[in-house]
């Protein structure tokens, strides 16, 4: 056998070969476990939810037209955006003229909800929203299955213009600028009468000026 054709030394190669450092190894992979280790049901998450929706908007739309409309939607939108990004919190979804807002604490959703709603109070769609938090399932990977979903949901299905709801939060776990203005009890769709709901506001300390929203186009947002 001529050199060019002798087949390569295995064992020079394995010697050679360089180490496979911090890719890890079958074994060691979480995605890899054998099938009985990963037959346990799945685990739940804790998450906190806030929903907010434009009181309105479908008497608006049919009085003023789709523009206007659609105008109103967009300066929303941008709005809670720019919030959610700024306090860490991700607009999960979209729901038409109204959105889903999670985070990992409820302090952040409170405080994103809170300060949409105070923005918009004198607009003339202004907003309503709901937070609650607990354990949920994470399904399909961007959404959540729970109770602490459907509450926050009904909370703000029955919110009037201008109000957050929530339950049972007392002052110390509240941002410090915010405050529970009064309660009441409600009876929620599919969930029953729940007492002594909260209506959560900005503090009237806080001064008007510090609620107006600069996007990076320069466009000021004034509720």
């Amino acid at each position: 056998m001529s050199e060019s054709t002798r087949m390569p030394d295995t064992k020079l190669l394995a010697t050679n070969r360089p180490a496979l450092g911090g890719i890890g190894t079958a074994a060691e992979q979480p995605g890899t476990r054998h099938p009985h280790d990963v037959a346990t049901p799945t685990p739940l998450v804790e998450r906190a939810f806030a929903f907010v929706d434009l009181c309105g908007f479908t008497t608006f739309l049919t009085s003023e037209g789709e523009h206007a409309a659609i105008e109103s939607l967009r300066r929303f939108r941008v709005a809670a955006r720019d919030i959610a990004t700024r306090r860490g919190v991700q607009v999960t979804k979209w729901l038409g003229d109204g959105a889903m807002l999670t985070a990992h604490e409820v302090g952040p959703a409170i405080a994103t909800a809170a300060e949409l709603v105070a923005r918009g109070r004198d607009d003339v769609l202004p907003l309503r929203g709901g937070v609650a938090h607990g354990a949920v399932l994470l399904f399909d990977g961007d959404d959540y299955i729970g109770r602490p979903t459907n509450l926050a949901s009904r909370l703000c299905d029955a919110a009037r213009p201008g109000e957050l709801l929530a339950v049972g939060y007392p002052a110390d776990a509240l941002p410090r600028w915010i405050e529970v203005t009064q309660t009441r009890d409600l009876t929620l769709r599919s969930i029953g009468v729940i007492r002594d709901v909260q209506h959560l506001a900005v503090a009237t300390d806080v001064p008007r000026t510090s609620l107006v929203m600069r996007p990076a186009d320069g466009e000021e947002l004034v509720p």
